[in-house]
């Protein structure tokens, strides 16, 4: 736990977040989870003040975008997780070379 919590410390300090792992997939499941379609999810952003559109948002459930740290911040508030809920199952992932 004082691994990962210290992993998300360094990641905020980034602008951005590069998806070498399927943190993608996990979003996907935990916006499922929360009940959220796409469009519900990044209108929701949209009221918080970030500036995403749906094919934005999709292209990061499907690692082809890079997360923003504050698009990260959103996405934890709205699904009402913790950030250990991104990062739990890619534990059991090997990064890419």
């Amino acid at each position: 736990m004082k691994f990962l919590y210290c992993e998300i410390l360094w990641v905020v300090t980034m602008q951005k977040l590069r998806p070498d792992m399927d943190i993608g997939h996990q979003i996907s499941a935990l916006r499922n989870s929360a009940g959220f379609t796409q469009d519900q999810t990044v209108a929701k952003m949209q009221v918080m003040g970030l500036e995403i559109s749906k094919s934005s948002y999709a292209k990061i459930e499907t690692n082809r975008m890079n997360l923003k740290v504050s698009e990260l911040v959103a996405l934890r508030r709205i699904f009402g997780c913790s950030y250990n809920d991104f990062f739990s199952k890619l534990d059991e992932q090997s990064p890419e070379e």
